[in-house]
């Protein structure tokens, strides 16, 4: 089977690796669509990001739908030939975070596409894949690239759930990449009141205006836009800073009302922050990262038609084109999300 393999930063092959037969509780999938996910990006780019770098070759992709081929014993509940989002959360479901019920802190995650670890764990980009049944959500009524935004869709969510009530906020979103986008959309769904988004691609502005962003600055063309929102004291109840950048944050946390809410998901390496600032407005800063249960979530909220992520996936390539799809979906002049078509 062809698989999407990153040997070094720039170095991405398609190589043939072998298939697999799914054994109890598992099942194999002929994938349909992965999509090209920052860390993906940081891969392909640099190599790694932060202190994590490859040490190996590596499948990529944690993104991905596709259609089942084959039940493994036990498995009764999918059939074959059913459209199914396959979440990349694999916890052990034995260290003490599990028992917790902090999945997504597992000590020993097997997420797709990670280099977190070595060995390595191999991601999903790949023309079968075997899944433990329990990680696949049935898709009916959705298109396969939809299906395949239930990854990117959920980290939002579950952002949302550590943000706590947002009926009536003020929320402001920095960085409108497919995360910020997606953040916009969840944080409506969860009632927010005014939206505000910044970013320096009018591309992607457009985008969240789209999503449904109150209000767009372009922090490269007009930084003093959003200083109208500092005025005593801030304006905002909460902040998704999804771009990993200092400045954005910083710029977020002035336009803060004290006693708000901060929820940084850009992991752009470590970060400066204005401690005193964060201190003096009484701000909580909280970490979110990855998902569990909010991929289920997000499979649901898209079925039903209260998520709508079909205009934030700008561009489609066949398999053979998966140099020029990573190259496309790291230019936030035309990309938001760039999916590759397996089928």
């Amino acid at each position: 089977m062809k698989s999407i393999v990153i040997h070094a930063a720039k170095d991405l092959r398609i190589e043939d690796r072998e298939a697999a037969l799914p054994g109890p509780g598992e099942v194999q999938i002929k994938l349909a669509t992965g999509g090209i996910c920052g860390s993906d990006l940081h891969y392909f780019n640099h190599g790694g990001f932060g202190t994590v770098r490859l040490k190996e070759p590596m499948i990529l992709g944690h993104e991905v739908s596709g259609h089942i081929t084959a039940l493994g014993d036990g498995v009764s509940h999918l059939a074959i030939g059913q459209l199914v989002a396959v979440s990349p959360s694999r916890p052990c479901r034995q260290c003490r975070f599990c028992a917790e019920g902090s999945y997504n802190q597992c000590l020993n995650m097997r997420f797709y596409g990670s280099a977190m670890p070595f060995p390595h764990i191999q991601g999903a980009f790949r023309e079968l894949l075997v899944a433990d049944a329990i990680q696949c959500a049935p898709a009916d009524g959705l298109t396969e690239g939809e299906a395949a935004m239930a990854e990117p869709l959920a980290v939002c969510l579950h952002a949302t759930r550590r943000a706590g009530n947002l009926v009536g906020k003020s929320v402001l979103v920095t960085g409108c990449g497919p995360i910020g986008i997606l953040c916009i959309l969840a944080a409506r769904r969860a009632g927010a009141d005014l939206i505000v988004a910044t970013d320096l691609s009018p591309f992607t502005l457009s985008m969240a205006k789209k999503a449904g962003a109150d209000t767009v600055i372009n922090m490269a063309e007009s930084p003093a836009e959003l200083e109208r929102f500092n005025a005593d004291k801030g304006t905002f109840d909460v902040l998704y800073e999804c771009s990993g950048a200092a400045p954005a944050l910083a710029a977020g946390i002035a336009a803060m009302r004290p006693g708000g809410t901060i929820i940084q998901l850009g992991l752009g390496g470590d970060m400066a922050v204005p401690m005193m600032a964060l201190t003096a407005k009484e701000l909580s800063l909280k970490g979110s990262f990855r998902f569990h249960e909010e991929f289920f979530t997000g499979v649901s909220l898209m079925q039903k038609g209260l998520i709508d992520v079909k205009p934030f996936i700008t561009q489609t390539f066949p398999l053979k084109d998966a140099l020029q799809a990573f190259e496309t979906a790291g230019d936030r002049s035309k990309a938001v999300k760039a999916q590759i078509a397996f089928e």
